[in-house]
């Protein structure tokens, strides 16, 4: 009974696996016919299916672009460079995309730290990271090992040397990774998808109105009260916005 039980999970599986190559087949030929509605609507049945990747995101994203659609192409093409910091195309893309916006914000100054994890750091993903990590432990093992059973003296000194160095920077790759999986999973962003927003000083529709928000905007979430989220600006503006008026991008 668990052979044929296994045996239908595992045929099911690859059912799911071809319908998905057939969608985003589907999808592409209709992106290229210049049928973008049909397109999106087989790229979102493959997001549906949790068959996420930079380049469903990134597709969608250009979709959207084309249909002017600001609010939506700025979500995908962040949720595709959250997937593959490395997606220069997207990251391209996002450029031209936020000049449709209306909300011009000024960046507050980061600071030393700040800027080294943005321009370096972040230029990889965690999962990037954890896969430099994983390489870094191997090449100190191997080291360790040609060390160890080297009869050389000369040899021995060369491969302990290189195993420390090998060592240190797993330990680095190490900790970036963890870094950047806490970052990941506690800095939640959302784009705000209402064509124009007022931000309340407190989470009620009553409470006072202190500025104005508009589609495609790029914030970060930092607390939910009920169907409320309060969120901050990158020049330190804070405020509540209705859940309803943004969308997360987020995977957790």
């Amino acid at each position: 009974m668990k052979k044929i039980l296994f045996l239908l999970l595992f045929i099911s599986s690859l059912a799911n696996g071809q319908s998905v190559e057939e969608l985003f087949s589907k999808a592409n030929t209709f992106y290229k016919q210049g049928n973008l509605e049909m397109a999106i609507e087989n790229y979102l049945e493959i997001d549906k299916q949790e068959e996420v990747s930079s380049e469903l995101y990134y597709n969608l994203g250009n979709c959207y672009y084309k249909l002017n659609n600001v609010a939506e192409t700025i979500y995908y093409y962040e949720k595709a460079l959250k997937l593959n910091p490395l997606n220069e195309d997207a990251r391209n893309n996002l450029v031209f995309a936020k000049r449709l916006t209306i909300d011009s914000i000024k960046e507050l100054p980061k600071s030393i730290l700040q800027k080294i994890n943005k321009n370096y750091f972040q230029k990889l993903s965690y999962n990037q990271w954890a896969l430099i990590t994983i390489v870094f432990s191997f090449l100190t093992a191997i080291l360790f090992l040609l060390f160890y059973f080297s009869f050389r003296s000369s040899l021995k000194r060369t491969y302990f040397i290189a195993s420390v160095f090998s060592f240190l920077f797993f330990i680095s790759a190490l900790t970036i990774t963890y870094n950047q999986f806490i970052f990941t999973k506690n800095e939640v962003f959302a784009i705000i998808f209402s064509e124009k927003t007022e931000i309340r000083n407190e989470p009620s529709i009553s409470s006072e109105s202190i500025f104005t928000l508009h589609e495609g905007t790029k914030v970060r979430v930092l607390d939910a009260v009920g169907n409320w989220r309060k969120i901050k600006l990158v020049d330190g503006k804070v405020g509540w916005i209705p859940l309803k008026e943004l969308k997360l991008l987020s995977f957790f």
